[in-house]
């Protein structure tokens, strides 16, 4: 029963956790698409700078923005934060119980870095918080106005803390922690700026004072930091379930390209929802960007292990059967031996000869191309055991090579 309760745990947090992110990212997404939209007419009141018509569901919408507050509140107001903190707090108690709970397994490599669970799990805590400091240190810095130059900084920023963290945790826990790192900055944004600072704009008028412009001005650059992070950190949070996306030998430069593309996508709608000529370059550069991530994962696992174009050699299908069973067979068995794990892992059995032909595509991709399995290195895989896995699963894909691979 304990088993079944955490699988329902994570289920359920798991379906909070998306269906807050998608209102999060629906509500970013469509408010920098209203605020490009916004055009000058000549009736509009002193203080706006624009308005939208906009038509949806059978209705018409007359939106109207203020360059930095109505003269007087209205009665009611909608305040936008709850889809953020409902997406970090689900996100958090996700990584609590995955990847603090099952640290062993899942964040720490005793390859890359020996780590107790209680160390491991204190560094990723640090880390999230050491992330948000700097990024809103540059932010406030004389860099912050100008944004050009804050992008390009925080870009390689985010790019030596995913170099760094491949370092100290297991490929898959690196990655992941990437995502959160930047999930946290986004949401820290909404809570400790974006929010306070209206807070602010809402007294000074309450009090009957003029609100100060700049208080909306450094929201509103955070608020396009979210939304050029938001596909990048989305890909992150789905990219733990593609090993060829995290443990691979160039994963921290793989994690660079996905922010240009993300950022490029989000560049193109916002430009064209501004109404100026859309920039179809950006389309080019994610394209290119793709192309070279394929490319960059086909260069060997994380730990050493051989790279797809790697010369072929005719390895029999017992020597394969060896490493399999002496490096994943403990877990992937109808009753596993490792403690925490009760049934094999997404069903698949890997201790008879059948199993481990019909799993062919699995091995290759999970534990010869990539380091994913075992998850941290926990039977101690070698790069040439790896090795031998790339060259028999590559005849072994086919189902006839396969077939024929059987002594």
């Amino acid at each position: 029963m304990a088993f079944i309760f955490w699988e329902w745990v994570n289920t359920l947090a798991r379906w909070l956790h998306i269906v807050a992110a998608v209102a999060w990212i629906g509500s970013s997404f469509y408010f920098m698409a209203l605020d490009a939209s916004l055009r000058k007419r000549p009736h509009l009141p002193q203080g706006v700078q624009g308005e939208a018509w906009q038509v949806h569901g059978g209705g018409f919408y007359n939106m109207v923005k203020y360059l930095v507050a109505p003269s007087q509140m209205p009665a009611e107001l909608t305040w936008f934060k709850w889809e953020a903190y409902t997406t970090w707090l689900s996100g958090f108690f996700l990584l609590c119980v995955l990847y603090y709970r099952g640290a062993d397994l899942l964040l720490i490599d005793q390859s890359v870095m020996a780590l107790t669970q209680g160390q491991a799990i204190a560094l990723s805590i640090g880390l999230l918080a050491a992330g948000w400091v700097v990024y809103d240190l540059l932010c406030r810095s004389p860099l912050g106005r100008h944004n050009g130059a804050l992008a390009a900084v925080g870009f390689v920023f985010l790019v030596a803390a995913c170099w760094g963290t491949t370092h100290v945790f297991s490929p898959r826990g690196a990655l992941l922690q990437m995502g959160a790192l930047i999930g946290t900055m986004m949401v820290a944004n909404v809570f400790l700026l974006i929010i306070p600072n209206q807070r602010k704009v809402v007294a000074t008028l309450l009090a009957g004072g003029t609100p100060d412009a700049s208080l909306g001005k450094a929201a509103k650059q955070r608020s396009m930091h979210n939304n050029y992070l938001t596909l990048p950190v989305v890909f992150l949070m789905i990219g733990n379930h593609y090993p060829l996306t995290y443990a691979t030998r160039y994963n921290w430069v793989i994690f660079a390209v996905i922010l240009v593309v993300g950022a490029s996508v989000r560049h193109f709608f916002n430009t064209k929802h501004a109404g100026k000529p859309a920039p179809w370059w950006t389309w080019g550069v994610a394209a290119a960007g793709i192309l070279l991530t394929a490319w960059l994962s086909a260069q060997g696992s994380a730990d050493g292990g051989p790279a797809a174009s790697a010369a072929a050699l005719t390895v029999p299908f017992a020597q394969a059967q060896e490493v399999v069973m002496n490096r994943c067979s403990m877990c992937h068995t109808a009753a596993p031996a490792w403690d925490g794990i009760s049934a094999p892992p997404h069903g698949v059995i890997l201790d008879n000869p059948g199993d481990i032909l019909r799993h062919a595509d699995d091995i290759r991709r999970q534990a010869a191309l990539s380091s994913a399995m075992p998850p941290g290195n926990v039977t101690l895989i070698t790069p040439e055991e790896r090795a031998i896995l790339a060259a028999w699963s590559a005849g072994a894909a086919s189902p006839h090579m396969a077939s024929a691979s059987v002594p």
